[in-house]
C-alpha cells in the first residue's frame, strides 16, 4: 500500500511518486523532497514496487564459504574479496553473519580481504555489520557498476600485487542484474595477470508486488488534478505496470510503449542509466531525466534542472 505523503508548507506542491519502499527509520528521499528549497515545494509519496525473498541455494553456498574460511588473502583461498552493488545483497549477507555470530568477534573472518561497494547506501549497510576489526570497504565513491569495475581492476590489482593470477572475487547478486562488472573484470582483452575471475552467487530474488498496480492507480487518481507531477523509477522491475498505469499502451507484438492522446503532465525520472536504458530498449520510452548520481541529491538535481528549464519556457 502506498505511504501517506509527507506534509509540506502551504504553497504549490508538486507530487513526487517514489516507486520504492520507504526506508526505516528515516528515508533520505523523504527528508529532502518534503523540505522546500529554492522555491521548489515537492510532496513525496512512496509506492512500493518490489518484494524480495532470499535465495536459499545461494545463501547455503555463502554460509559454507564463510564457515570454512574460504574467503581470505591466502594462496589457497576460494575467493580474495567480495562485491556488493545492492542493499538487498547486503541484507542477505548480514542475515548469515547474524546467524553465525556466537561469541566469535572475528566472525565472519573477512579481516584481510577487500569488500567492494558501489555507493553510499550499500556502504552504510555494510558498515553496520559487526566484525572485529571492521570490514574493509572500498568503492563507495564510484556510484555505478562501470566505475566500480574500473576501480576494482586497479585497487584489487594493487592488493594482490605480485601474483601472476589474481584470486577470484565473489559477487553477491539478485536474480536481475547487469553484467558490466563481470564483463569488465574478466575481459579477454586484459593481460592474464590483470584479469580477475568473478563468480556471481544469487542470494535474493525480486518480483513485483501484487498490490502495486492498484496502489499506483490510487496515488495517480489522487494527484490527477495537479498541473504537473513526477514519477521516480528505481528499478527495471515493474516498469511495464508503471507505464500502463500512466496510460501508455504496450503493443502486444513488440511490447513498445505507445503514448495516448492529450498533453503529458506526468514526468519520469530514473535513478540511473540502468533503468533509463531498460525503458528505452524494452519499451522505446525515454524518461524525461536521469540522475547523474544514484542518490536523493542526484534525483533532486535532475528534477529541479528540468523544472527550471520548464519554467523559463513560460
Amino acid at each position: 500500500m502506498a505511504e501517506e505523503p509527507a506534509s509540506c508548507p502551504d504553497g504549490p506542491k508538486v507530487p513526487v511518486l517514489l516507486l520504492k519502499t520507504k526506508s526505516s527509520p528515516t528515508d533520505a528521499y523523504e527528508d529532502l523532497f518534503s523540505t522546500p528549497h529554492d522555491g521548489y515545494h515537492f510532496e513525496p509519496t512512496f509506492v512500493p514496487v518490489l518484494q524480495h525473498c532470499f535465495a536459499e541455494d545461494g545463501l547455503r553456498s555463502l554460509r559454507e564459504l564463510l564457515q570454512q574460511r574460504r574467503i581470505n588473502n591466502g594462496l589457497d583461498s576460494a575467493y580474495g574479496g567480495l562485491i556488493f552493488t545492492s542493499q538487498r545483497a547486503v541484507e542477505a549477507f548480514a542475515k548469515l553473519v547474524d546467524e553465525g555470530q556466537g561469541n566469535d568477534e572475528s566472525w565472519p573472518h573477512l579481516q584481510d580481504v577487500p569488500i567492494y561497494s558501489v555507493g553510499p547506501a550499500t556502504t552504510r549497510a555494510l558498515k553496520a555489520i559487526s566484525q572485529s576489526p571492521p570490514l574493509r570497504i572500498y568503492g563507495e565513491h564510484t556510484g555505478n557498476g562501470d566505475a566500480l569495475a574500473k576501480y576494482i581492476l586497479e585497487h584489487y590489482g594493487e592488493w594482490y600485487r605480485g601474483r601472476p593470477t589474481k584470486p577470484p572475487l565473489l559477487f553477491l547478486v539478485g536474480e536481475q542484474r547487469r553484467d558490466i562488472i563481470p564483463k569488465t573484470l574478466m575481459s579477454q582483452a586484459l593481460p592474464a595477470d590483470t584479469r580477475i575471475e568473478v563468480t556471481e552467487t544469487v542470494v535474493y530474488g525480486t518480483g513485483v508486488m501484487e498490490s502495486f498496480p492498484r496502489d499506483f492507480e490510487e496515488v495517480l487518481s489522487s494527484t490527477r488534478g495537479r498541473p504537473t507531477r513526477w514519477v521516480v523509477v528505481f528499478s527495471p522491475t515493474g516498469c511495464d505496470s508503471m507505464l500502463r498505469g500512466l496510460g501508455f499502451i504496450l503493443d502486444e507484438k513488440t511490447g513498445k510503449a505507445v503514448r495516448g492522446a492529450g498533453q503529458r503532465t506526468t514526468h519520469i525520472a530514473t535513478i540511473g542509466p540502468t533503468t533509463r536504458d531498460y525503458l528505452m530498449k524494452t519499451f522505446e520510452f525515454e524518461p524525461d531525466v536521469c540522475a547523474t548520481k544514484p542518490s536523493p541529491e542526484g534525483v533532486w538535481e535532475a528534477i529541479t534542472s528540468f523544472e527550471s528549464i520548464d519554467r523559463q519556457s513560460y
